[in-house]
């Protein structure tokens, strides 16, 4: 049986780099789903500029799989609604997938019954070592195209080889891979593994390190390929953040790809931002807390935009660090540019309607 492969559209946009925002859960002061809310959210990303989205991600909860819940298909039903109603064949749909084989495999089915391009493997799977998430991530492959995750540890991801790497890049329908590992030696194993595949031109590299995202979008990798040296870049990014200021990363990733083309202008301007990213990435993600708070943090952003009506997740533990509240509103005040306000003022009643 043929590899899954991926719509030419989706294909040929993954390849060139694209803003993949992790989208959030909303959720009412119940925690039961709001969809009017979740609908914004999806034509949020659209109108920013989006190029894909994903879905059933840490950042919608790893909890609506959860029985007491059961949202993981009404949130991958309704996303997948508004993407066909956005008209734009391009954008690419991702689904995430957790679990052992038996649920990846199940969850895949049903995002490709819902019209999904391909999933996004989570390597959190209790008790599974290299091998046996290399087994499932097989599995999965046989269903939709595949995106690897390298996820920091921080959060339960587990530490992965090059070797680790190689295998994964070797099987067939693996599109692209996410590095998340926040951890610039760990990103560096992950696309020496990659490269060492001998298909490092067939995989897209996505960024999902949101503590380095200009570096990582700005690095190149000089490595050693079966084809001979090359060099590799991340072309666009999968990340929490971009669930925040969408329309700017749309910028930002232009400036990327113009400066990777030698816009020397373009390189100037996102190290005069790189760290300005970074703060606000701190705010959002509250690294100072052990990340309590990095979800309710992209919450609390929306919230204060008017496009979530609080910050609410599926674990009442889960929430807002003391302050995080307050630096998250300095850094709206402090990098306007970066933070889509006014954009999000001008279309939230139409996203709401």
């Amino acid at each position: 049986m043929a590899a899954p492969a991926l719509r030419a559209e989706a294909a040929r946009a993954l390849a060139e780099g694209v803003v993949i925002p992790a989208h959030p859960l909303a959720l009412t002061a119940e925690r039961t789903l709001d969809e009017r809310r979740q609908r914004a959210l999806t034509r949020y990303y659209l109108d920013a500029g989006a190029g894909g989205i994903a879905i059933g991600v840490h950042t919608t909860q790893f909890e609506i799989r959860d029985e007491e819940h059961a949202l993981f298909e009404p949130v991958l039903a309704l996303a997948a609604e508004e993407l066909d109603r956005g008209g734009r064949p391009d954008v690419i749909r991702v689904a995430g997938v957790a679990g052992d084989i038996e649920q990846a495999v199940a969850e895949a089915e049903l995002a490709r019954s819902l019209g999904y391009d391909a999933v996004l493997v989570s390597p959190r799977v209790a008790g599974a070592d290299e091998q046996a998430l290399l087994q499932r991530a097989a599995a999965v492959a046989e269903v939709l195209p595949v995106i690897g995750f390298y996820l920091q540890a921080a959060i339960g991801g587990p530490v992965l080889d090059r070797d680790f790497w190689c295998a994964f890049a070797r099987i067939p329908s693996v599109v692209a891979v996410k590095a998340a590992p926040f951890d610039r030696y760990r990103t560096l194993e992950l696309v020496r593994g990659v490269a060492a595949s001998g298909r490092a031109d067939e995989i897209a590299l996505y960024t999902g390190n949101d503590d380095t995202i200009v570096s990582d979008l700005l690095a190149e990798f000089h490595v050693d390929t079966p084809q001979g040296p090359r060099t590799m870049r991340f072309v666009g990014g999968l990340l929490g953040q971009w669930a925040v200021g969408t329309r700017a990363a749309v910028g930002l990733l232009q400036k990327a790809h113009r400066a990777a083309a030698g816009d020397e202008a373009a390189y100037r301007e996102l190290g005069r931002l790189s760290a300005d990213v970074l703060d606000l990435n701190q705010a959002v993600f509250d690294p100072g807390n052990d990340f309590h708070g990095v979800i309710a943090g992209v919450h609390e952003m929306l919230r204060q935009q008017g496009l979530l009506a609080g910050t609410w997740c599926l674990d009442p533990d889960e929430g807002l660090s003391p302050g995080q509240a307050e630096e998250i509103s300095r850094v709206r005040s402090a990098y306007p540019a970066l933070t889509d306000d006014a954009f999000v003022a001008s279309h939230i009643r139409d996203w709401l309607a």
